[in-house]
């Protein structure tokens, strides 16, 4: 049964275990090979960096999944690209070993798979182990620099955005679409039906960073009555580090920290 339908060609489900491979191939494709940020950082080796980023993220994507609260849009008339994929209803077929040189346009078509879009989540009082994160910052190493500048510039006091017990504040982390199904409008339309799903199961607030411009325009512009709120913003060309050394001066991508508030 769908949670919702959109254009009555997709439908919103929440992620199981099941999904996990599917969420991890569009994760670290889009990330790798599509993002307004991660691209420009690392130009190079991409299909080795998004074999490592899949292993690399499992932890984080599982432990979301496992939470409740990350759902994926269905393509209801997605086609089957091989006959192996229709028996299990999808499936993803990157192999390292036997296609190392695999072009960001290959590894997309061997994802058979009708999860077209993904928004993943966590329960704030259930946090990720940053000590299990390691393999993850070794793929993307500014994946840790990022949050350690987010987390310096909240200069919030603690109580009024850290939860006390679970069900109150979530965390979205990952927002992702497939390349061949970008423009669809799904992105927007998961966000709303998130943060409505969020407010009917009791949580008082969202908190996510958004590496792309239509991603925090959506989160900056939720539907009523929700309200949202810029918490941190900066540009990656700006990003200095401890050395007050400037990595990425031609990476002109906004970072941000948005918290909505559900009630």
């Amino acid at each position: 049964m769908a949670e919702h339908t959109i254009k009555n060609r997709y439908e919103i489900h929440k992620l199981t275990a099941k999904h996990l491979p599917w969420a991890k191939a569009i994760i670290t494709h889009s990330n790798v090979f599509h993002s307004p940020l991660w691209p420009a950082i690392y130009p190079v080796n991409k299909t080795q960096r998004a074999y490592a980023l899949f292993s690399a993220c499992d932890y984080m994507m599982a432990h979301q999944i496992a939470s409740g609260l990350s759902y994926g849009v269905f393509d209801t008339q997605y086609k089957f690209k091989r006959a192996d994929s229709v028996a299990t209803g999808g499936a993803l077929y990157w192999d390292a070993e036997a296609n190392p040189e695999a072009t960001g346009e290959e590894l997309l078509n061997q994802m058979d798979f009708p999860l077209v879009s993904i928004a993943m989540a966590l329960d704030q009082f259930d946090p990720l182990d940053e000590a299990r994160l390691g393999p993850l910052v070794e793929a993307l190493p500014f994946y840790a620099d990022l949050y350690h500048e987010f987390d310096r510039l909240d200069t919030r006091e603690a109580a009024s955005w850290k939860a006390t017990a679970p069900g109150q504040v979530m965390l979205r982390n990952g927002t992702s679409t497939r390349a061949d199904y970008e423009g669809a409008g799904v992105m927007k339309e998961l966000a709303h039906f998130l943060m409505r799903k969020a407010a009917e199961e009791g949580f008082r607030a969202i908190s996510i960073e958004c590496l792309h411009d239509a991603v925090c325009h959506v989160w900056m512009n939720p539907p009523d009555p929700y309200k949202a709120r810029l918490i941190v913003q900066f540009n990656i060309d700006q990003y200095k580090k401890e050395d007050e050394s400037i990595p990425y001066p031609d990476v002109d991508q906004l970072a941000s920290r948005v918290f909505v508030e559900l009630k």
